[in-house]
């Protein structure tokens, strides 16, 4: 029999950009012979055997889980919230006497971008008031390109501290070699890869990794706080410091980023196997 997989977008969200693991994992599973439906919001129910639940948004809107729950299957049903203030342990308050260095982040997942281009779409005074926050001070908007590093939380813009949308954290990196490091552990079901990417630059992106290596072993704190979290799929960017491992970042949706096809289509076809667990 067939297996039919419904996965479940933003009804304002495209599927191939940015390049999504799962874009890729939905063609892997159709070359073996799986069905797949992509839904655009919210709406009539397609039968299918399972759902997946793929909404870039840092908290996933109620129509949507609502429609979803209805499948007997759910990936990431669970994962509702992925803001900083819910997944980190690393958050800075005013006033608690830390010392150290700190860096300044969104609440948002992936520095709010995806909040604020559907902001961009909305009714006219919402975009409005998005277009006059942009042109305020890094500090007081909702949406940062960077995320600025300080030595010292007396450095941090008063502002900062009152903004809801932003969040101060511990700056805690790990160091190898003379690089910064940046471990990934990508994951779906029981199928999983973990790499780490090293970086002359402090906050380790795409565009300044250096060299990526493969590393075997995923720390038994990170499995704890996958199933915590209510995680079947996702992407978990995390270091070691001190032997102590340290949260960055949770990802519903992962993307690619740039990736060759060379490397990606291995781990790709092996990640496309965890779906097997729940069918």
């Amino acid at each position: 029999m067939m297996h039919h997989i419904v996965i479940l977008l933003h009804r304002h969200g495209k599927f191939d950009k940015p390049r999504y693991f799962l874009y890729e994992i939905a063609e892997i599973w159709r070359e073996e012979g799986l069905r797949v439906s992509v839904l655009h919001g919210p709406g009539s129910r397609v039968d299918a055997d399972l759902a997946i639940l793929h909404i870039d948004l840092t908290v996933v809107p109620d129509d949507y889980l609502t429609f979803v729950r209805q499948y007997p299957v759910v990936i990431n049903g669970s994962v509702t919230d992925i803001s900083k203030r819910l997944i980190s342990t690393n958050l800075v308050c005013r006033g608690d006497g830390y010392q150290g260095r700190v860096i300044v982040k969104t609440n948002w997942n992936c520095q709010g971008q995806m909040e604020s281009s559907l902001a961009r779409k909305g009714p006219l005074l919402r975009r409005c008031a998005n277009l006059l926050r942009n042109m305020l001070p890094w500090s007081c908007r909702a949406k940062l390109s960077n995320y600025p590093i300080f030595e010292s939380v007396s450095q941090v813009p008063r502002a900062v501290w009152h903004n809801p949308d932003l969040v101060i954290e511990q700056f805690l990196p790990e160091y190898r070699n003379g690089f910064y490091c940046l471990r990934t552990w990508v994951f779906l079901g029981d199928r999983e890869t973990n790499s780490i990417c090293y970086s002359d630059q402090p906050i380790v992106k795409s565009n300044s990794v250096l060299h990526r290596e493969t590393v075997a072993e995923v720390p038994d704190e990170l499995r704890q706080i996958r199933r915590e979290l209510g995680f079947d799929f996702g992407k978990f960017d995390y270091v070691i410091v001190n032997g102590q491992v340290v949260l960055y970042d949770v990802n519903r949706t992962p993307t690619l980023s740039n990736f060759t096809r060379e490397e990606f289509l291995p781990r790709v076809r092996l990640l496309a196997e965890g779906i097997r667990a729940y069918l």
